[in-house]
C-alpha cells in the first residue's frame, strides 16, 4: 500500500454529523495539502450520478473541492437494496475488498493525503464483513472518531467504539465532541477532556451546534414529501427555519406565523392561505414565507392561485394528506449540498475554528 498520510473518519452513532466534519476537513485540509484525495469506501445512501450509483456525500466532496477522481473509485462499494439479503447468501468478500484496496490505490496515486469516511460506528457494515474497524484495517489507517455533545452517552459510546477499533488493531488519533449545546460548551469540554484522557483518548476538538446547518431548503423539502412544484421553482433554495400545519382558523394561525416558514395546508383552506399572504405582505420580513405546501392534491380558487403567482416564494402541490405530509417533512434527512454555499463554509470555519488540526496532523 503507498505511504502517503491517511485518516479515517468515523463516528459513534447516526448524525453525528460525520459528513459535516469531513467536509470541513477536506476544505481545510485541502490548504495544507494541495494534492488531497478522498474516498467513501461503503456507502449506503446513494444517488445516480454520471452512470454511477454513489453515496451522496462523495458527489458533495467532489463538487466542493473540484476533485477530478473517478466516482466509482471515491465510492467503490455502495450497499442498495437487497445487497446485505444477497451477501448473505452468496458472500464476496474477497471481491469486495479488493475493488476498495484497487480503489484506493487509484485515489492516493501521487497524493500527500487521503481523507477517508466511513459509515456510522465501528460495527457497521459487520453484516457483510466490511465494518468500519475491518476497512481502516484493510486501508491501513488511523481513525478519527465523532461523538455529539453530552458528557456519559458519549464516553460511553467512544469507549465502546474504540474497543472494536482496538480489535482490529486500529489506533484512534483523538475524538471530536459535535453538535455541543452554547451554554453548555465550556462545562462539556472540560469534563469530557478529563474523562477521555483517563481512557487514554485524546480530545482533539469541541464543535458548537450550529441551528443554521439544520435547515433545509424548499427543494428538500419538495424531495422529502415527493410534492410537485405549482409555482416559484425559481425560488426552491429558500431555507425554511420554521414549519406551520394550517389546521386552525386564520386569526390563531395569524398568531403561529414566523419568518421563513414553510405553511403546510390543504389546498380548499383559502382563508389560511390568503390570512398568510396578506400577512407577509403587511408585516414584510418578520412573516416572511419561504414556503407553502397544498395537501391532498387539492388547488384553492383561480382567483387565489392568480395572486399566488406573484409571491416571491415556491409552491408545492402534494396527494397526500395534511398530516402524512407534515409527517414526511418532520422525517426528513437534511444533507449539505454543493450549493449551499453558506452552510459549507460554515462546514470550513467550524472546523478550523474548533479542530486542532496540527494535533491530528501529527498523530497521521
Amino acid at each position: 500500500m503507498s505511504s502517503q498520510k491517511r485518516l479515517f473518519v468515523a463516528a459513534t452513532r447516526q448524525n453525528d454529523g460525520k459528513s459535516t466534519i469531513c467536509l470541513g476537513l477536506l476544505q481545510i485540509l485541502k490548504e495544507k495539502y494541495p494534492r488531497i484525495g478522498f474516498m467513501k469506501p461503503v456507502g449506503q445512501h446513494y444517488v445516480e450520478k454520471e452512470g454511477y450509483r454513489v453515496d451522496e456525500d462523495v458527489v458533495l466532496m467532489r463538487d466542493v473541492c473540484r476533485m477530478s477522481n473517478n466516482l466509482k473509485d471515491m465510492n467503490p462499494v455502495t450497499v442498495a437494496r437487497g445487497f446485505t439479503e444477497r451477501y448473505i447468501e452468496e458472500g464476496g468478500l474477497e471481491k469486495y475488498r479488493e475493488m476498495i484496496k484497487d480503489s484506493y490505490e487509484r485515489i492516493s496515486r501521487d497524493k500527500e493525503l487521503v481523507l477517508i469516511e466511513g459509515t456510522g460506528h465501528a460495527g457497521v457494515g459487520a453484516v457483510f464483513d466490511l465494518s468500519n474497524a475491518s476497512v481502516a484495517k484493510l486501508l491501513e489507517s488511523k481513525v478519527l472518531l465523532i461523538s455529539t455533545g453530552g458528557i456519559g452517552r458519549p464516553i460511553d459510546e467512544i469507549v465502546i467504539n474504540k474497543a472494536l477499533f482496538d480489535q482490529e488493531g486500529v489506533e484512534i488519533v483523538g475524538v471530536v465532541i459535535n453538535k455541543v449545546l452554547p451554554e453548555k460548551y465550556e462545562k462539556i469540554k472540560r469534563l469530557t477532556g478529563m474523562g477521555l484522557k483517563r481512557k487514554g483518548i485524546k480530545l482533539v476538538g469541541v464543535v458548537p451546534f450550529q441551528e443554521c446547518l439544520t435547515y433545509p431548503t424548499m427543494e428538500q423539502i419538495m424531495e422529502a414529501t415527493g410534492g410537485k412544484v405549482l409555482y416559484g421553482e425559481q425560488f426552491l433554495q429558500k431555507k425554511v427555519l420554521n414549519i406551520l400545519v394550517g389546521a386552525m382558523e386564520p386569526y390563531h394561525a395569524l398568531a403561529h406565523f414566523a419568518s421563513h416558514s414553510l405553511i403546510i395546508v390543504p389546498g380548499d383552506r383559502e382563508d389560511i392561505i390568503l390570512a398568510a399572504i396578506a400577512g407577509e405582505r403587511v408585516m414584510g420580513k418578520n412573516h416572511e414565507i419561504a414556503g407553502m405546501i397544498f395537501t391532498g392534491g387539492l388547488l384553492p380558487h383561480k382567483g387565489v392561485l392568480k395572486l399566488i403567482k406573484e409571491s416571491n416564494f415556491p409552491i408545492l402541490l402534494s396527494e397526500d394528506d395534511t398530516y402524512t405530509t407534515a409527517k414526511k417533512v418532520h422525517e426528513r434527512r437534511v444533507k449539505i449540498r454543493a450549493k449551499d454555499e453558506d452552510k459549507v463554509k460554515e462546514a470550513a470555519e467550524l472546523v478550523k475554528t474548533f479542530l486542532n488540526i496540527d494535533e491530528i496532523i501529527s498523530q497521521i
